[in-house]
């Protein structure tokens, strides 16, 4: 059978015997729940283990995606082992923030405990794919003995320069975003039937105990100490195991990949392919490519010393994407797939344009002073971190170019093709001592639709250091560099290269406090794109297989859910709001029993000649019930701002059987730093 382009596997080579649940003592006296896949006579057969060590409740939040990856390594000789951190699902105490050096202490201890299982071998992979991708990178810089190769998937080494929270020293709204997520799962009751009598208490503890991750992470604005702890980007020596880095152009995370293969000493190979925020062999857009079968090759040469050939060929694989029209949610990105045997790939070399009043030259005009003071709202298009799950993609550009100061080049002569970052360099100006920048790069289609192939932001006062920032002093020139994100994209003949500059990107970027004029120098400014030249190995390389996957677990829906976008302007105010809804409807897990219920929904909205105006609020609630007990939690979180705090309002309520059980209120006040 097929879905999508994915094979749906019936059976594996090996038998599997599932653990619905198995308890990791600590040495605090606390325990780990996993679910774990394991061939049937792993006892006595002992194989290697591979964990995968995330927050998200292996007992519903991620349970049907689970099930269509562990058993498929169970199947193929591996006990797959998938952990709930301290503080989630039905694991003991409470989760306080990401990447606590507490987390990886505990799974140093899993990992070993794993290791000496009788069914176990003693060598342990570790992979994950975002929070897991994280924290495999991190715990592999921790050296455990038993840990022999990782896989991370759509991650990144660097938590402040390049992670959901800040983008060149700008705010993201998805810090907001993802802050409120998080404020949900951990006020969730564990299962009791796993956790026994201890349910309601251990819930207890998590509502009162977790806090509201978004005050920590505001208080934190430049790249200090506490950005520093789990960025392996710190020191990439300390990784020793080997690593397989995996990513997708549409994905938040794309950028992490081509400095892991510079940077790492390791034993390492990527991909980066076109999906977004998810694994490959789950991708969206399409097509889907067999990733569980070459991590079984990788494990396989990793755990159990078998020459797969897997290191034997190129280092990196990259997608380049071909043209698509900017829709809101392609399924299918067509492109071809190229290697490169190291990073900077010897392949690529820079292009220089120069940015010309209008116009992107080969050479510089004379020196022309230009002005802009876009509206603040021109990323309502696309979201920072896209799922491949809703309409999230960046759609025509030509409204916010509008807005925006725009260089265009002539129409090309002959399909080019990128692969890396675009970088741009300003001779700039401010009128104001805080401003940020967006730099946009655009694909302008013969029949006049623009896409956004790659961006990049910049607070201006992070300019020279993201430590360090300093106020601009207004009037001064300054030569300042914006690195776009990396990008593998074809821009085909007969289309025009666009760079648009604004100085707001609202929601993607919280904005500057005042509304700042730029003056930017035509003639003098200018971009480098990063042009790889075809070549000749390209047409051997050898294609990755076929996408397959064990079966789903069953969920009957008993409300169907979805995902929606849009975007109102009132005509009287101007005030732009835009309304996001994830609605996962109601489902029932015939596993155990379990039915829940979970809706989130996001406002952004602002007036786009006032930065003070600026609002976001996420609610989140979900609901878990079973036979006659139910259990509910709700949150609520606010954000605004003045020219000198940030403001955040936040609720979370808790009931059991329709009562409310907790109830509290946070009324936060956070100085601005430079941001």
């Amino acid at each position: 059978m097929a879905d999508d382009a994915v094979t749906i596997l019936e059976s594996f080579p090996q038998k599997i015997r599932e653990v619905p649940n198995l308890w990791i003592p600590l040495k605090d006296g606390s325990r780990l729940a996993a679910r774990m896949w394991l061939p049937a006579d792993a006892e006595s057969k002992p194989v290697p283990a591979v964990l995968e060590y995330i927050p998200y409740r292996k007992r519903d939040a991620t349970s049907v995606r689970d099930s269509k990856l562990h058993p498929y390594f169970a199947g193929h000789g591996y006990a797959a082992v998938r952990v709930d951190m301290r503080g989630s699902g039905d694991s003991d105490g409470v989760l306080t923030d990401e990447y606590l050096k507490l987390e990886h202490d505990d799974a140093l201890e899993a990992i070993d405990w794993l290791s000496k299982q009788s069914w176990c071998t003693g060598a342990v992979g570790m992979m994950g794919n975002s929070w897991g991708g994280f924290n495999s990178l991190q715990v592999a810089a921790r050296r455990p003995p038993a840990l022999k190769a990782i896989i991370t998937s759509c991650s990144t080494d660097d938590r402040y320069a390049d992670d959901i929270h800040y983008m060149g020293g700008c705010l993201l709204n998805d810090n907001m975003k993802w802050a409120a997520n998080m404020f949900s799962h951990n006020s969730r009751p564990p299962d009791p039937e796993i956790a026994g009598n201890r349910w309601h208490q251990m819930w207890l503890e998590r509502l009162n105990g977790s806090g509201l991750w978004i005050e920590t992470w505001l208080s934190h604005q430049r790249r200090d100490a506490f950005w520093k702890h789990g960025s392996v980007s710190e020191n990439y020596a300390d990784i020793h195991c080997a690593v397989f880095a995996v990513g997708g152009w549409n994905d938040g995370y794309s950028n992490a990949i081509p400095r892991l293969m510079e940077n790492l000493t390791c034993p390492r190979i990527a991909w980066i392919g076109q999906w977004s925020h998810q694994y490959p062999h789950d991708a969206a857009p399409g097509p889907a490519v067999g990733f569980l079968k070459e991590a079984v090759r990788w494990w396989d040469h990793w755990l159990k010393g078998r020459d797969t050939g897997m290191m034997k060929g190129p280092m990196l694989r990259c997608y380049i994407q071909d043209y698509a029209p900017p829709v809101a949610k392609p399924k299918r990105m067509e492109g071809r797939w190229v290697a490169e045997p190291s990073w900077p790939p010897p392949s690529v070399q820079p292009r220089r344009l120069w940015l010309n009043p209008g116009r992107l030259s080969d050479k510089a005009g004379a020196e022309t002073a230009l002005q802009i003071r876009s509206p603040l709202s021109p990323g309502h298009y696309g979201r920072w971190c896209p799922h491949g799950l809703g309409p999230d993609m960046p759609t025509d550009q030509r409204e916010l170019d509008g807005g925006a100061l725009v260089f265009d080049s002539d129409p090309l002569p002959e399909r080019i093709e990128l692969l890396g970052a675009p970088v741009v360099e300003l001779d700039i100006s401010s009128d104001k001592p805080d401003a940020m920048i967006c730099v946009r790069l655009g694909d302008v289609a013969p029949d006049g639709r623009v896409s956004r192939p790659t961006y990049g932001l910049l607070n201006l006062t992070h300019r020279d250091s993201h430590e360090f920032p300093e106020k601009l002093v207004p009037g001064k020139r300054y030569r300042v560099k914006v690195k776009l994100n990396d990008l593998g994209q074809a821009i085909e003949a007969g289309h025009r290269i666009r760079v648009a500059i604004s100085t707001g990107y609202w929601p993607i970027a919280w904005p500057s406090p005042e509304m700042a004029t730029l003056t930017i120098r035509a003639g003098v400014s200018h971009i480098d794109l990063p042009v790889r030249k075809p070549q000749a190995a390209d047409a051997g390389l050898k294609p990755l297989p076929r996408a397959e996957r064990p079966a789903a677990l069953a969920a009957r829906v008993l409300e169907k859910g979805g995902e929606s976008r849009e975007l109102t302007r009132d005509i009287e105010t101007g005030r732009i709001t835009s309304h996001a809804c994830e609605d996962g409807g109601t489902l029932s897990y015939d596993d155990t029993g379990w039915t829940m219920r979970a809706r989130q929904d996001q406002w952004y909205s602002i007036l786009p000649e006032d930065p003070l105006s600026a609002k976001s609020e996420v609610a989140w609630s979900v609901r878990f019930s079973r036979r006659e007990w139910n259990a509910e939690t709700r949150t609520r979180t606010v954000m605004t701002s003045t020219a000198t705090h940030f403001r955040l309002a936040a609720s979370l309520d808790a009931f059991e059987g329709g009562n409310r059980i907790f109830s509290r209120n946070w009324n936060v006040e956070i100085p601005r730093d430079h941001v």
